[in-house]
């Protein structure tokens, strides 16, 4: 368990820990014409480096770098030439962003990541037994909305890395590389069901929402009551991507609690993070010494123009931090819009706090206000009808039902048909939102959304009982949640009895 050692070693030497890190991105970064320009040669130091590139950054502020990655040019933000590109929605000027993915990446992050959770997995249960079957790790696809140079590659993450993975691995992993790697879910789900029904799966990898939905189809086809009738010997989920908590008594009605674990991960396409490490506590250990130097900027700062800015080894316990990467994808103090809470100082324990602004991400479609605003104004406008205010918030997936998006619209001039404009919002979110289009595709994870209309007044009266009402008042377009829609559903449902 020589990487367990190794991260037993992070205590009491956090600073020098990922000092090495910075220095070793550094001297990779310093020949690329991004560092030429800011003197990476010159800096030897956490102190240098802050004065070399002072500027933390968002996404808009590299997309022109990456692009030119995208389009095949060398030497950019990381030395060589990248060809693996991840992609999802995000950014304020377009559809999605694209994260560089270099060979270091694969390397120093993603893959070490994976072999630590398994390292540390089997430090915490040693009579496991993962390796006497296999494993079913379930991925995404390529699809290339660009025009890319021969050899680029642009899609989900885990497509990436399943494209790439050691071929030793696929020896141990289901399903195929031509099923995993399926676009169309119509055909990727009976598939994913086929390859796995009669298989010894021992441990599964995922984003909850997505296994969701096939650990049922498979009980379903198996005639079974559990996916432990199907898989006896499954006894972990490594999961990570969005929260586990909403679907946590889900999973406790499909297995046998008594035999099955869980794992959590933050592995996200900017690099492998963390991992949970100990059985009863479910934050993560931030992972020191993978190809990332991290910063942290205290969450009432982020909205600041020059936030303050600290290392790693200067985080205090109990604070939630925006988490800032220098990472050897090409990212240099890239703010990653993720927040974070820090559990423990030293080693250094998170757990994911949520997004900086408003979202709804509860089954990874990482749907944006600016999304919403933009889906809004085109179906007002090919309806010939004007919202005043709007929020919305997701509803869970139960036993035999899949999750959805709800909406609370106000009117000032309605549209004829609220079902036809359901549906249009629906499309127009899929057409702005790439995830959000994947998690509808064939209507497998995600049943389209549904529009309560409200009440003329409504968000008002609700912004005057939390005493904002007036000039800044500020209604929350989106929630990852529903702390917000529900108590305005109810007082819709009243102002509806007084009238």
């Amino acid at each position: 368990m020589r990487r367990v050692k190794d991260a037993a070693r992070w205590q009491g030497h956090v600073r020098e820990t990922q000092t090495q890190v910075l220095q070793r991105l550094v001297s990779r970064g310093r020949d690329t014409r991004w560092g030429m320009t800011r003197g990476l040669d010159r800096v030897a130091t956490y102190e240098d480096f802050v004065k070399a590139v002072p500027e933390v950054v968002t996404y808009d502020k590299v997309r022109p770098y990456i692009m030119r990655m995208v389009n095949g040019e060398r030497d950019v933000l990381w030395p060589g030439w990248t060809r693996n590109f991840a992609q999802s929605s995000g950014t304020s000027d377009g559809k999605s962003k694209y994260i560089p993915v270099t060979p270091e990446s694969f390397r120093w992050s993603h893959y070490r990541g994976g072999a630590d959770v398994v390292a540390h997995y089997l430090n915490l249960y040693p009579d496991s037994r993962i390796f006497s079957g296999k494993a079913f790790i379930l991925g995404g696809s390529f699809a290339n909305e660009l025009t890319l140079p021969p050899g680029v590659e642009v899609g989900d993450l885990s497509a990436n890395l399943i494209e790439n993975i050691n071929p030793l691995v696929n020896m141990f992993r289901i399903p195929s590389k031509e099923v995993a790697l399926m676009s169309d879910w119509k055909q990727k789900l009976p598939a994913l069901v086929n390859a796995s029904l009669h298989e010894n799966v021992t441990n599964i990898s995922g984003v909850p929402s997505w296994f969701m939905t096939v650990l049922k189809e498979v009980i379903k086809t198996a005639g079974a009551t559990t996916i432990h009738d199907v898989w006896p010997n499954l006894e972990v989920f490594f999961h990570g991507g969005i929260s586990f908590d909403p679907y946590r008594e889900q999973y406790r009605h499909i297995t046998d609690p008594s035999r099955m674990r869980y794992i959590e991960t933050y592995n996200a396409s900017e690099g492998f993070f963390a991992l949970q490490n100990e059985i009863d506590d479910r934050s993560m250990l931030l992972l020191l010494d993978s190809g990332t130097f991290y910063e942290f900027i205290p969450v009432e700062d982020a909205d600041s123009d020059r936030p303050t800015v600290v290392p790693a080894w200067k985080v205090e316990e109990g604070r939630v931090y925006e988490m800032v990467i220098t990472s050897c994808n090409g990212l240099w103090r890239y703010r990653l819009g993720d927040t974070v809470r820090i559990n423990r100082a030293d080693p250094l324990k998170i757990t994911i706090a949520g997004r900086t602004k408003h979202y709804i991400n509860a089954f990874g479609e990482e749907l944006m206000v600016y999304n919403a605003d933009a889906a809004i104004a085109r179906v007002e406008k090919e309806l010939n009808c004007d919202v005043v205010n709007y929020t919305a918030a997701p509803v869970y997936a139960g036993d035999r039902s899949r999750g959805r998006h709800e909406w609370l619209i106000e009117f000032t001039r309605h549209p004829v048909d609220i079902a036809e404009f359901a549906r249009r919002l629906d499309s127009a979110l899929q057409d702005v939102n790439s995830d959000y289009q994947a998690k509808r595709s064939g209507g497998i994870f995600l049943d389209q959304l549904t529009v309560d209309v409200g009440r003329r007044g409504v968000f008002d009266r609700w912004l005057s009982s939390t005493g904002k009402l007036g000039g800044q008042r500020k209604v929350p377009r989106l929630c990852n949640d529903r702390r917000f829609l529900d108590p305005l559903l109810a007082l819709n449902k009243e102002l509806r009895m007084e009238n």
